[in-house]
């Protein structure tokens, strides 16, 4: 091996070590990756940005926007009043995985999933049921969907044209169907069947009408007339009277960490753990206020409601503050408290920087709930309302869609170039605003794309690749190809856990292309083996966008997902190691 090659294993060992540990953002990992491949000269500077213009990332782009354009404009709307009478949960699963899974073939998972996870939620406290049973497989059905058309994921798009690179024909829009529609079959049947008995039962699900998902951390300030005031907190016995319990005390620029010796004084500010109800019947009765810093805003006569709204997967909001994002001006909102799943947050909430999966108690007007519900940086946990759009607009984005799926598919023109033209013609039709395409758009994701696509580049140009390759023909040995097809959808599928779909893509294709050349067989089933397998992450929380966000939602354990996932991995890869070479000959 050259020290080139051996420079570049290193890195993509790093690179998976960084996405496997999620310590640091995926596409400031990918930039770290980019950057040293250039600055070992392992790659040209052209070959460095030809990632951003690759189709694959162009195309991502403009099927972002599309997607927002049908959500937004209320396409979505009859299916989820539809959904919404069901009254068993089962029903519901299975109703939920019906809808989503034919969605998920033409728009985007995570806004799919974000935008039935309200309703999911809704029916589950209605029926008393936990909502672990049916989030999860919401979840596999938007993946399971996304797979049968070339569009439905990005993973999908970045096969195609890393294939491409490689000398292959372009794929249809619809090649993948017709494995991708057996493969959902059986996926649901499946979850129906047999993935039912796995799903946790033991998560409670009484939630009132605004969903309580647990403890919040919030800040009250002892008032001049509180009942506190020349007591200890020993001696107000909160937890046994109220049921919260005082994590810091706040006094001026000092921070005291055990908290219960002191004496409160008139301007203390107490750094309070409880239920939302529990927080606020001890404020009111001990005359304590929210800290002015995030006091409630003054009454001017709106009707003001309280929103339980959860930082999406790959948001803006991740790393960033509460004064940063600023909720005051853009809604008139106050956030009142925090929610972490796993941990008590002890700091001032001003100073706590946003995870996925946090959930803010927000109050704002009434009139605002409609574009805290519109804003893709969260999930609005609680009942959402009519938002009142016109259907004319709904209809518009239907056909733009429709459109753009009919003329790729004919091949009148490119997908990139059909994609980019529907998104232009929704923003003339104004299915969504002019700054709505810009602040939805998941950049992680683009800049991800962009920069991880010359390492697929340093793997071929250092000959890295023939080595991985030779080692494991070395494994199959005579076998056969379907053997080295096995081999090439397994490794795809684990390296997908570790990192994610897109890096294992890039890491693998042009490893299945070169098993298929070796083996003097058609690469289409190799290629085809790799989408399948990066795409359809199931056995942990952190391989797909989507796994990730109802981790949060519904409150799994990590197992959780293996004891589901792993036998539905098994199941695909067994279904299309029998069906890839029927459709794709060797």
């Amino acid at each position: 091996m050259t020290w080139q090659a051996w420079a570049t294993a290193i890195i993509i060992v790093f690179t998976m070590g960084l996405f496997a540990s999620e310590k640091v953002r995926v596409d400031v990992v990918a930039l770290i990756s980019l950057g040293l491949l250039m600055v070992l000269h392992i790659v040209t500077p052209e070959e460095a940005l030809s990632g951003f213009s690759n189709e694959a990332t162009v195309t991502v782009a403009a099927m972002f926007a599309l997607s927002m354009g049908v959500e937004r404009s209320g396409g979505l709307e009859p299916i989820i009043r539809l959904l919404s009478r069901i009254k068993k949960p089962w029903l519901l699963t299975l109703g939920v995985m019906l809808a989503i899974a034919p969605l998920g073939a033409f728009i985007k998972n995570v806004a799919l999933v974000a935008t039935f996870v309200p309703l999911a939620l809704r029916v589950c406290a209605r029926t008393n049921t936990s909502p672990a049973r049916v989030l999860m497989p919401m979840a596999y059905a938007a993946q399971m969907g996304g797979v049968c058309t070339l569009i439905g994921t990005s993973s999908n798009l970045l096969t195609d044209s890393l294939a491409q690179k490689h000398g292959l024909p372009p794929l249809g829009v619809f090649e993948f169907t017709k494995l991708g529609v057996p493969l959902a079959i059986a996926g649901i049947i499946y979850l129906m069947v047999i993935g039912r008995w796995l799903l946790p039962r033991h998560i409670d699900a009484e939630a009132p009408e605004v969903m309580q998902v647990g403890k919040y951390v919030t800040e009250l300030k002892v008032m001049s007339d509180s009942p506190l005031v020349g007591q200890t907190i020993a001696e107000a016995k909160l937890g046994e009277k109220h049921g919260v319990y005082p994590l810091e005390l706040l006094r001026g620029e000092e921070h005291m960490w055990s908290p219960r010796t002191q004496k409160l004084q008139v301007g203390d500010v107490l750094l309070m753990r409880g239920d939302w109800e529990q927080l606020e019947e001890f404020r009111e009765q001990n005359h304590l206020e929210i800290d002015p810093e995030f006091k409630h805003s003054p009454d001017d006569g709106k009707a003001r409601v309280l929103l339980e709204i959860m930082v999406t997967p790959a948001s803006p909001m991740e790393g960033r503050t509460l004064p940063d994002i600023d909720l005051r001006s853009r809604y008139d909102g106050t956030v009142l408290a925090i929610h972490r799943r796993g941990r008590v947050l002890r700091e001032k909430m001003s100073r706590i920087a946003l995870e996925t999966g946090d959930v803010l108690l927000l109050l704002l007007p009434d009139t605002m709930t409609s574009r805290v519900r519109a804003d893709d940086r969260f999930i609005v946990l609680n009942e959402r309302s009519d938002m009142r759009r016109p259907r004319h607009k709904a209809v518009v984005a239907v056909a733009i869609m429709l459109a753009v799926i009919v003329v790729s598919g004919l091949r009148w023109l490119p997908i990139p170039i059909a994609a980019i033209c529907g998104a232009v013609a929704m923003a003339l039709t104004r299915c969504f605003g002019r700054k709505d395409v810009y602040e939805s758009m998941d950049w992680k994701i683009i800049i991800l794309l962009g920069a991880i696509l010359p390492l697929g580049i340093a793997i071929e140009k250092t000959g890295l690749s023939k080595i991985v390759v030779e080692g494991g023909m070395g494994l199959v040995g005579a076998h056969g190809p379907l053997a080295g097809l096995l081999m090439v959808y397994l490794l795809t599928a684990l390296l997908t856990e570790l990192m994610g779909h897109n890096p294992s893509v890039v890491l693998m294709i042009g490893i299945a292309i070169s098993v298929a050349h070796v083996m003097h067989v058609d690469p289409h089933p190799f290629v085809v083996a790799v989408a399948f397998a990066a795409a359809t992450s199931f056995a942990t929380p952190v391989g797909y966008p989507t796994n990730t966000m109802v981790y949060y939602a519904g409150g799994y354990r990590f197992t959780d997902f293996m004891k589901v996932g792993i036998p539905l991995i098994a199941l695909f890869c067994a279904l299309s190691m029998y069906l890839i070479p029927k459709f794709w000959p060797f």
